[in-house]
């Protein structure tokens, strides 16, 4: 395999949703010599060639010049979604980390930087049909998740022009999901307080079918597959990340067996709102703001530059997402750990 594989892999969020499976992949691909897996917390857990760092990328402390030396490639994954309520203390870990991550890989002279962005990094977009990696990347200004994601988009822009020796490639996932995320998935966005009736479709009596919600979805060891072909390949820039078909109402009410009614954009926002001031509810009304404009993505550049093929489809990625819930499936990270649905 050409391009950094071969050698020495950093990679940062190592112990989350996608970095246990990006870590995987990386361990047992025999092109890699080692990997360095950089979390806040070392899990017990030791794939093939792997060590592991306690850091913390929030901290202006952290030694990310001595974490990255002699690496060949750094995959920034590390990402914070909450606190949510306090946007200023997500700002810290996820823009100001990544921009410590961005100029600790210059200082070290690491040759290539493979960055997590995403979907939410996208501009609203059409809903008739999918847009390429040119789409403007400004992200939803309202969430914070977007406007973060937006900001490292600008500062690898002008990464990118003041250090043209390192290849940077950025991936644009749909939203990523996997069995073992569910615990982790469910703090994050549901919190500890979400009745078990959405892990356990027979207790629903009917599905909220919002007008305009329809988004992508990823199995999360799909994606980390495309990280691993992006560090093996001699590429730069964007790769958009999705698998088919597009997931709306219909087709999740098809496959819980449950019947969509049509729930108003105002009356679904309301009890989002509600449930977040009353800090019963993560996920904030503002990023449901922002999913109701996300573009669809065309995922046409990591198909033919990548050679990339999602093994499944979006249906099996929820599927086996729910399955996780109903069994309160999780891995042997301190960010993944299983909590059964009640």
């Amino acid at each position: 395999m050409s391009g950094t594989m071969g050698n020495r892999i950093v990679v940062t969020g190592a112990t989350g949703n996608v970095g246990t499976s990006v870590v995987r992949a990386l361990s047992e691909d025999s092109d890699v010599g080692s990997v360095l897996g950089l979390a806040r917390r070392i899990p017990d857990w030791s794939p093939p060639r792997t060590e592991w760092s306690a850091v913390d990328l929030a901290s202006e402390r952290a030694d990310l010049v001595g974490e990255f030396a002699d690496a060949d490639a750094v995959v920034h994954l590390a990402w914070a979604f909450q606190p949510t309520h306090d946007p200023a203390t997500t700002w810290r870990t996820n823009v100001l980390g990544g921009m410590r991550v961005f100029e600790a890989v210059a200082a070290a002279g690491v040759p290539t930087l493979v960055h997590a962005s995403s979907v939410g990094a996208y501009s609203p977009g059409p809903r008739e049909h999918a847009v390429d990696e040119s789409w403007p990347t400004h992200g939803w200004p309202d969430a914070a998740y977007c406007r973060e994601k937006a900001y490292l988009e600008r500062t690898l822009d002008i990464f990118e022009r003041e250090h043209p020796e390192v290849r940077v490639v950025r991936m644009r996932p749909a939203f990523l999901f996997k069995r073992e995320s569910a615990s982790e998935q469910r703090r994050i966005f549901g919190g500890r307080f979400l009745p078990g009736p959405p892990a356990r479709p027979e207790l629903l009596p009917f599905l909220p079918d919002i007008p305009g919600l329809r988004v992508q979805a990823l199995h999360t060891d799909d994606a980390a597959e495309a990280y691993v072909l992006a560090l093996g390949a001699e590429v730069r820039g964007a790769f958009n990340l999705a698998a088919d078909p597009p997931v709306d109402a219909e087709l999740l009410g098809e496959m819980l067996g449950t019947r969509p009614v049509r729930l108003p954009r105002a009356a679904a926002r309301s009890a989002i709102a509600a449930a977040w001031g009353l800090h019963l509810l993560p996920a904030s009304p503002h990023l449901f703001d922002a999913v109701l404009r996300l573009p669809l993505m065309d995922c046409t550049r990591a198909r033919t530059e990548l050679g990339w093929r999602p093994e499944r489809t979006s249906t099996e990625v929820l599927e086996e997402f729910l399955h996780g819930l109903q069994h309160g499936a999780g891995a042997r990270t301190e960010p993944m750990k299983g909590r059964k649905v009640g």
